[in-house]
């Protein structure tokens, strides 16, 4: 049984868009449940007395395309509101007679909106007249349908927000949901608090009580094997299994060799010795490197992994009776980025060894608790259990590993460079209290030497990349600012530090354009 059936929550069709989840989160930070359905499934939504309103998300395809998706009569049935963002403002407005165009001038990134009219809608969201938002379009609403009115405009899109009050559906143009848009947050809750009229009953102590009778339910007497890593998000899953299921549990940890420096011996005493898991420790660092010899495509280099991955997790199960399922600490970034997780049009960015890297035939059963939480939402979940702050406070650490930070050919060589030259930019972070003000933060070998000249010789050595960036949910990111004493002793560490860099440049790209790691 779902027991966030009987919860009253907002229903979030999705169109295909990167940012989908962010919706949920933010709706889910409110204090209100919220479901995401492809917009495929429309024809499986029933009337439901617990659904107060429904959002339409953006989407990569274009309104103006003959093949583009229409609004389906069965989402007015309900006789909710609707917020419409994006996409959905558009496939909003062309539903009730408006008119869409390709625009001539196209709108990605930074915009400002002025207001127009007073609504609901935008209820303290406009501190002055005018407001920075998040747009990502081509196409416009350049006729808004009869009985809905301009709310608010920008430079390129004149009805950039629109509503019909009587009605209760809205149309934003930009992006609410992402933290580029300033009070954007305020929005979606007047959007769910005030128009909705939703009552706040959601929260991670309840779902946590979710996960552990589902997980019971799913388990039954049979045992379960959990990927460890180390890392915040499958630590979290190890522990909501041992109070699901107790000595069914048994935890495999892989040193693939791509581990960060001490990583292995830190792992074994906090999880062995303080938490008392089952744990099996598995040492194949020559395993992983034979199969990546040569190996120089990222894709390939995830694809081996995660198969890898599998293989060792199905032998080691294969000793253990009644053992039928693999526990894993996939995210929901994670998942829309190999895939969409509703099965909607979303791009794939690229596989990630625990979802794209998986074997398509497997002989255990996935069990993957927080495929649908981001990384903040895991922390706080971590508080609840509780996890040692030395696991819950660390970065995001991919699950290949180095692999993805050695562009190119991985060798021993490259890893040990790598090793003592992110160990120097970590420890400098921590020393300088600057760990936990940044999301994630590391350093990678780049596949080019170059010359330099240290104690009046000449050198031919590789490059150091420093990559430092804040961000809410890893789904958007930007650089993190160091002063120039900070990195000019993190750049003079590592050169005089370790044998084979000889330069030292920093990342200063945000996501997007580019992914947080390099691979």
């Amino acid at each position: 049984m779902n027991h966030n059936n009987f919860l009253e929550k907002i229903v979030i069709i999705d169109y295909g868009s990167q940012f989908t989840q962010l919706i949920a989160r933010k709706v889910r930070e409110l204090g209100v449940y919220s479901e995401i359905i492809n917009s495929n499934q429309i024809r499986r939504l029933k009337k439901n007395k617990s659904i107060k309103g429904i959002i339409l998300s953006g989407g990569p395809l274009t309104i103006t395309n003959k093949n583009s998706s229409s609004l389906d009569n069965r989402i007015l049935g309900q006789n909710l509101p609707i917020l419409g963002i994006c996409y959905g403002h558009q496939i909003l407005a062309k539903k009730f007679g408006g008119r869409i165009k390709v625009s001539k001038t196209r709108e990605f990134g930074k915009s400002f909106v002025k207001s127009i009219l007073k609504s609901p809608i935008t209820k303290n969201f406009f501190k002055h007249r005018s407001n920075q938002v998040w747009m990502s379009h081509q196409d416009i609403v350049y006729k808004i349908p009869p009985d809905f009115k301009k709310i608010a405009s920008s430079d390129n899109s004149k009805f950039a927000i629109i509503s019909n009050e009587k009605k209760k559906y809205y149309g934003i143009q930009f992006h609410p949901e992402v933290s580029h848009t300033i009070n954007g947050k305020i929005l979606i809750r007047n959007f769910v608090l005030n128009i909705c009229k939703i009552k706040k009953r959601w929260n991670l102590k309840r779902q946590k009580a979710i996960m552990i009778s589902a997980i019971k339910n799913k388990v039954n007497k049979d045992k379960v094997i959990c990927a460890l890593s180390g890392g915040v998000d499958s630590s979290v899953v190890a522990l909501l299994l041992k109070r699901a299921i107790g000595n069914q549990l048994t935890c495999i940890f892989i040193n693939t060799g791509l581990l960060r420096q001490n990583e292995e011996q830190e792992v074994l005493k906090i999880f062995r010795k303080k938490l008392k898991l089952k744990l099996i420790y598995v040492d194949a660092s020559k395993l992983f490197l034979k199969k990546l010899n040569k190996v120089t495509n990222p894709e390939s280099k995830r694809k081996i992994i995660g198969k890898l991955f599998i293989q060792l997790f199905e032998k080691y199960a294969k000793k253990v009776r009644k053992m039928k399922f693999l526990a894993q600490g996939t995210l929901y970034p994670d998942l829309i980025e190999s895939r969409s997780v509703t099965g909607s049009t979303s791009s794939k960015i690229k596989s990630h060894h625990n979802v794209g890297g998986l074997p398509k035939k497997m002989n255990l059963a996935l069990i993957e608790p927080l495929n649908t939480l981001f990384k903040d939402e895991v922390r706080r979940l971590g508080l609840q259990l509780p996890l040692p702050k030395a696991i819950l406070l660390r970065h995001p650490f991919p699950g290949p590993g180095l692999a993805i930070r050695i562009p190119g050919k991985i060798t021993k060589e490259k890893i040990d460079i790598l090793k003592e030259a992110d160990f120097i930019f970590i420890n400098e972070l921590k020393k300088s209290n600057l760990y936990n003000k940044i999301w994630q933060a590391y350093a990678a070998l780049l596949p080019v030497r170059t010359v330099g000249v240290m104690g009046d010789s000449r050198t031919y050595e590789y490059i150091c990349l420093l990559r430092a960036v804040t961000s809410e949910d890893g789904m958007t990111a930007d650089f993190f600012y160091f002063n120039k004493t900070f990195i000019q002793r993190v750049s003079n560490k590592i050169i005089n530090s370790v044998n084979g860099i000889n330069r030292v440049v920093y990342d200063v790209t945000s996501k997007p354009p580019s992914t947080i790691e390099l691979e």
